[in-house]
């Protein structure tokens, strides 16, 4: 399977609509969903709000992966923009992580002062947006470091993100900053470290201001997963999966252990969304399906 990042999938998702729009994996006889799985919603625990990062499932047009979901039986989506959001409420899903359609670059972020006001911009459109839809989290990022050490980074990430906190903090909206590895899918993104992150948050200064803890970027930048969500998680406000390595089935064929982990979320007071970011490997659109609702019973601890 070719290689593919986030970034790579977004941006073929949104100018590949056509390709996609043909696919069916509800009705299509070849990847239909097996009857004893597509009828058969999880008993979910209902200690983890699970969701999914649409982009792992751009081979479904939006409306078909919003009736997955449905069906297996949680009810939110990642990473969605306004577009989107009718989709979502026609089926009663929530978006449980914004995404401003074209505007969000993860390399050109919060670093660069030269990027503040078309950032701000770009917050101050989508806010109003979010709280009439009645969503809460959207994200950022802080882009690549171009040769700038972290002290500047950190500088000017804070000076960006005071211009748009104190409109969050009026309309209840949490914005958050996404830790990527920059060692295999995303090179010289600087939010690459939990302790560059935090500090961020500290020098921010505001309660509507969190961490996004991509549990996959961070096993492969720095491990210690558990450790770190203890020691950190007053300042992280929402968590997305992935298999280690390959970001493939978050299952015994990888090396962390996820119901340990989704436990020790739970331990901190944790009452947000997990997000499942894997890439699913199988062949069929059925299969991958059903790799879907396996990560999320996995997960339902």
């Amino acid at each position: 399977m070719k290689k593919t990042n986030r970034r790579e999938a977004l941006k073929q998702i949104a100018t590949s609509a056509v390709a996609i729009g043909s696919v069916s994996a509800l009705s299509a006889s070849p990847h239909s969903i097996p009857e004893e799985e597509n009828d058969k919603a999880l008993k979910l625990k209902g200690n983890i709000n699970h969701s999914v990062c649409q982009w792992c499932y751009g081979f479904l047009p939006v409306e078909e992966l919003c009736q997955v979901v449905k069906k297996i039986g949680f009810g939110a989506i990642d990473l969605m923009g306004p577009k989107d959001w009718p989709t979502l409420q026609k089926y009663g899903l929530y978006s449980s992580m914004c995404y401003i359609d074209g505007n969000v670059s993860l390399t050109e972020g919060f670093n660069d002062k030269k990027f503040h006001d078309k950032l701000v911009k770009s917050y101050e459109e989508i806010i109003p947006l979010m709280v009439k839809a009645g969503y809460k989290d959207v994200i950022c990022f802080s882009g690549n470091r171009n040769g700038m050490d972290d002290e500047t980074g950190l500088k000017n990430c804070a000076e960006g993100l005071k211009r748009i906190m104190p409109l969050a903090e009026k309309n209840g909206i949490t914005v958050h900053m996404e830790l990527l590895n920059s060692k295999v899918d995303h090179k010289d993104y600087m939010c690459d470290k939990t302790p560059w992150g935090v500090e961020l948050a500290k020098r921010t200064g505001s309660p509507n201001f969190k961490l996004l803890y991509d549990i996959y970027h961070m096993q492969i930048d720095e491990g210690d997963v558990i450790r770190t969500i203890r020691d950190n998680h007053e300042y992280i406000g929402h968590y997305h999966t992935g298999g280690v390595p390959g970001r493939h089935i978050i299952d015994e064929s990888q090396e962390l252990y996820y119901p340990a982990i989704m436990k020790a979320i739970l331990e901190t007071g944790y009452k947000g969304y997990v997000a499942q970011e894997f890439i699913p490997n199988e062949k069929d659109n059925a299969a991958k399906i059903a790799a879907l609702k396996k990560a999320v019973k996995i997960c339902d601890v």
